[in-house]
C-alpha cells in the first residue's frame, strides 16, 4: 500500500496546488509532516475520539491537522468505528476502498459500463484506484473483476479481446495519476440514461 501525503484541500502531492485551495502556498514539509503527526500515534493504538488524538499528536494542532485527518476519514484510511478512531490496516483498506460508495463511481462500480461509456468508466476506475494508493496489479485485478462481474464485458462494445488486454492498455492512467471525477460523471451519465 501507498500513501502519498496529498494536500488534504486539492489532493496534490507537489507544490503546485489547485486554483483556489485553502493550502496553497502551504509548503510540502508541513502537509507531510501534519500526516505524520496523526499516523504516528495512530498506527500504534486506537483513540477513543478526536479529543484524544490532538493530545497524542506531538505538535501543536492546526487547522492543517483537522483537514488532514479529514482527509484520512474521507479517504477511509481512518474510521470511527464502536466508539474509536482508528487507522485500517492495508488488507483492511484495500478490501474497503475496492467498491466505491460515492458518487459518480459508485453507479458506475454498481451499475456497469454500457457503450458509450467504456472509456470514461475503466478510465475513472483506474484513476481512484490509483489515487486511493493501490498497485498497479490491485488496480489491474479490481478492475478486470468489475468488467465482468458487473456484466459490463458482456455488452460488448470494446476493440480489445479481453477484459485484462483492456485494462492493460488503460495502464498509462494508472501511472500518470490523471484524476477520476470528469471522466466518472461523464460515463455516469450515459449509464444513468441507458438502465
Amino acid at each position: 500500500m501507498r500513501l502519498r501525503y496529498r494536500c488534504p484541500g486539492c489532493r496534490t502531492t507537489s507544490n503546485l496546488h489547485d486554483p483556489g485551495c485553502e493550502f496553497e502556498g502551504t509548503e510540502r514539509v508541513h502537509i507531510e509532516k501534519a500526516y505524520t503527526d496523526l499516523l504516528g500515534p495512530l498506527s500504534a493504538r486506537t483513540y477513543a475520539d478526536e479529543d484524544a488524538l490532538r493530545e497524542a499528536v506531538p505538535e501543536r494542532w492546526s487547522g492543517l491537522h483537522a483537514a488532514v485527518l479529514s482527509r484520512l476519514r474521507g479517504d477511509q484510511r481512518v474510521v470511527d468505528e464502536e466508539g474509536e478512531l482508528r487507522l485500517l490496516p492495508p488488507e483492511e483498506y484495500k478490501e474497503r476502498v475496492a467498491q466505491p460508495t460515492f458518487e459518480p463511481l459508485k453507479t458506475i462500480y454498481e451499475k456497469g459500463s454500457v457503450p458509450g461509456a467504456h472509456d470514461n468508466s475503466v478510465f475513472s476506475l483506474l484513476a481512484f484506484y490509483e489515487m486511493v494508493g493501490l498497485s498497479w496489479e490491485e488496480a489491474r485485478e479490481n478492475t478486470v473483476d468489475w468488467l465482468i462481474e458487473s456484466g459490463t464485458w458482456n455488452r460488448g462494445g470494446f476493440e480489445e479481446s479481453s477484459p485484462e488486454e483492456l485494462v492493460d492498455s488503460k495502464q498509462h492512467v494508472f501511472e500518470m495519476g490523471y484524476g477520476w471525477k470528469e471522466k466518472a460523471q461523464a460515463a455516469k451519465a450515459v449509464i444513468d440514461r441507458h438502465l
